[in-house]
């Protein structure tokens, strides 16, 4: 009986202490993304965010139901209608000289990013909008939002139209190719030798079916964490690809322009390019 007390007394005690670790835990997790400009809700503090409309933050991205059709190339449980690759002008198609991997934007997970940063809609042109009754299929802007500063993304370097060829590529092949992996090995050559692909750079592990890799920055050398550059499967490229968000983390500006690393010393350039 004194252990049975003893276990059920822990297990009590267990609970509180468990209940305070989320309760610091989840506004720190929020608080990620609440003070960015990507915070477009009512809540938000950027040049541009609703003045009615919705308090959601996440519901511009991302929906639990009803998402992006499957199979697309597009971030998890994505929230607006992705736009087409065909209406794009690459990095490659002006300065094919320069690079030597294949660009593939069809399949490319930047084309999410792209769905706003094109300008080609308005930002709060969600498939699944919050409340019942608000799913269409294609996107709908939701009647009676409205905006302090631009619905659709305001003229700066941030909008990018569809002419990419004077922004760094995107949807390009890693170091020109030439990289696989297997486990926690990385195995090829880089085609393109003025990239990192030393065993202390480029890193790799299998989860589940699918292999990750990642340009480690060693913050906490080999392993895979938000400072490092993340690299991704793109079905039209072999190996590993170059996309927005491995330079960009879209939940957090803690450093300037949502960049991984601060760029001090070129440290985001340097991470990746033998210069």
């Amino acid at each position: 009986m004194k252990v049975r007390t003893w276990i059920l007394n822990s297990r009590v005690g267990l609970f509180p202490a468990l209940m305070m670790v989320f309760m610091f835990a989840m506004p720190q997790a929020i608080a990620g993304i609440t003070t960015t400009k990507h915070n477009l809700s009512t809540g938000g503090t950027g040049a541009n965010h609703l003045t009615s409309g919705t308090a959601e933050i996440c519901v511009f991205c991302h929906t639990p139901h009803g998402a992006a059709a499957a199979g697309a190339a597009k971030p998890p449980l994505w929230n607006k209608a992705l736009p087409s690759s065909a209406g794009y002008t690459t990095y490659s198609s002006a300065s094919s000289s320069t690079i030597d991997g294949n660009v593939s934007l069809a399949n490319s997970v930047s084309l999410a990013c792209l769905s706003c940063h094109d300008g080609s809609q308005a930002m709060d042109n969600m498939i699944n909008a919050p409340g019942s009754g608000g799913y269409n299929a294609n996107g709908a802007s939701p009647a009676g939002y409205t905006w302090t500063g631009a619905a659709i993304m305001p003229s700066s370097v941030a909008l990018l139209g569809t002419d990419l060829s004077n922004d760094h590529p995107v949807a390009i092949q890693y170091c020109g190719g030439g990289l696989t992996g297997s486990g926690t090995t990385v195995s090829g050559t880089c085609t393109d030798s003025d990239f990192k692909n030393g065993s202390n750079d480029v890193k790799t592990k299998q989860v589940g079916s699918t292999q990750l890799f990642w340009v480690d920055t060693g913050v906490s050398n080999g392993t895979r964490e938000k400072t490092d550059l993340p690299l991704y499967n793109n079905s039209g490229n072999t190996g590993p690809s170059v996309e927005c968000a491995s330079c960009h983390d879209p939940h957090s500006d803690t450093n300037a322009t949502f960049l991984r690393v601060a760029n001090t010393g070129s440290a985001v350039c340097l991470t990746c390019h033998v210069k």
